[in-house]
């Protein structure tokens, strides 16, 4: 009886995304059992222990005397393993892992269609965000990194047209993608491949760059389809409708929001269904509810010495990351929105000794932060264009308040690249359908 009490649940030591470990303490050896005695020096030297016949084989020895009915392995044992529990285990392993499994065979690779298995993986707690992002030295192809391991990963679209190169919002594990004259649009899925090109806006607005795109699922998941709001300076915004599939001309921004509008283009986040962006002269946060169709706007003054900025976002709330520049000195800071104030309040800045990196330069900052609070930052200070002082790339977790390096990406030709161009955070998924 007090075996079987040892033993519990297949699944219930198992943490949700995390390997399989199994650990048995009773395995591990304990020097204080050795058997010991004194030498004549008056020091302490291990007895030899008896030597018993050795029970190992060669490695050629070993493969004839395996049998096809090995327990493990039996065919007739695993056949009969039920689907429902195997697609539970496989929904709890690393994302990461999905690029090999997938492989393995058309049953496995058919687990990314199936109902009961998408239902599994909307059960397992969502992952940290990954970073795609675009290198100034490759901008042809992508790059994804994974915080929680600290690697990248490399994908190449077999799908995905070569003309949308950038990415520039996501939203349930989708990602929306561009291209430099910003005119046509696609969305894709970067771990599976699942892409949608969008259809072509009308020529009137198709002609105008826009300054906002920003992107929302309706409900929890792409099940119940996304929506993709374009912005132009001019206030004309267009919403995309992934059930309807076609564009819509919603009009111009309300009266009351001043026009033409300076953005910041990338600078956008979105918390349930409404996205956020920033606007210069005069500085303000404008909203746009995709469920209610409410816009609003929200004088808010950036803090002093603050240039280089985006907005990111963090269990709901509306944070800006920024450079402060004060005389020589140039660090970055992290601000949080107060709700009551609508004022932006400091609440951590990068380590002393990095920041003393950029004394007296000049810096640019690209940051990735509009999920999860995560945070890629690349920074890079030149005196010219073929004279690089200062490439640095880092991480910051809001929750943790941890600053980290972030290891270089090895791009085409085996160089590392460090200048993120363009990005977007992005949940992982392995079930959602562009």
């Amino acid at each position: 009886m007090e075996e079987q009490q040892q033993h519990m649940p297949l699944l219930s030591h198992f943490h949700p995304r995390q390997p399989f470990l199994d650990v048995d303490n009773s395995s591990v050896d304990s020097c204080s059992d050795l058997p010991m005695a004194a030498g004549n020096s008056g020091t302490f030297r291990v007895m030899e222990l008896p030597k018993h016949p050795s029970n190992k084989k060669s490695r050629r020895n070993q493969s004839r005397g395996k049998s096809s009915s090995t327990p493990f392995m039996d065919q007739q044992v695993w056949k009969d393993f039920p689907d429902d529990l195997f697609e539970a285990v496989i929904a709890r392993l690393p994302i990461a892992t999905f690029f090999h499994f997938r492989a393995v065979c058309q049953r496995w690779n058919s687990l990314l269609t199936s109902k009961n298995f998408s239902q599994h993986c909307a059960q397992v707690p969502q992952a940290n965000p990954w970073f795609y992002t675009v290198t100034r030295e490759y901008l042809n192809s992508g790059v994804m990194y994974d915080p929680s391991v600290k690697k990248w990963h490399h994908r190449t679209f077999s799908t995905r047209p070569v003309l949308y190169d950038i990415p520039v919002a996501s939203a349930g594990g989708l990602i929306c993608f561009t291209g430099f004259d910003h005119r046509d649009y696609c969305v894709c899925n970067p771990l599976t491949q699942s892409f949608t090109e969008l259809p072509t806006r009308p020529i009137k607005f198709n002609s105008q760059c826009c300054r906002v795109v920003g992107m929302t699922v309706n409900g929890n998941s792409t099940d119940a389809g996304y929506k993709i709001l374009l912005v132009n300076a001019n206030g004309d915004y267009e919403i995309y409708d992934s059930f309807r599939k076609s564009w819509s001309h919603q009009g111009n921004m309300p009266a009351g929001i001043k026009r033409p509008m300076t953005v910041n283009f990338g600078s956008c986040v979105s918390v349930d269904s409404t996205i956020y962006f920033t606007r210069s002269y005069p500085e303000a946060i404008i909203s746009y509810d995709m469920a209610t169709e409410v816009w609003k706007q929200n004088i808010t003054p950036l803090p002093s010495h603050v240039i280089d900025h985006t907005l990111a976002e963090y269990n709901g709330r509306i944070m800006l990351v920024g450079l402060l520049v004060k005389n020589a000195a140039t660090c970055v800071c992290i601000w949080e929105l107060q709700q009551m104030t609508l004022l932006w309040k400091e609440v951590d800045r990068m380590p002393n000794e990095w920041c003393l990196d950029f004394y007296g330069k000049a810096v640019m900052m690209k940051c990735l932060g509009n999920k999860g609070g995560l945070l890629m930052l690349s920074l890079r200070s030149t005196f010219s264009a073929t004279s690089v002082l200062v490439n640095r790339l880092v991480s910051y977790n809001m929750a943790s308040r941890e600053w980290l390096q972030v290891p270089r990406c090895k791009v085409s030709g085996g160089r590392k690249g460090q200048w993120v161009s363009y990005g977007t955070a992005f949940y992982p998924s392995l079930t959602s359908m562009a």
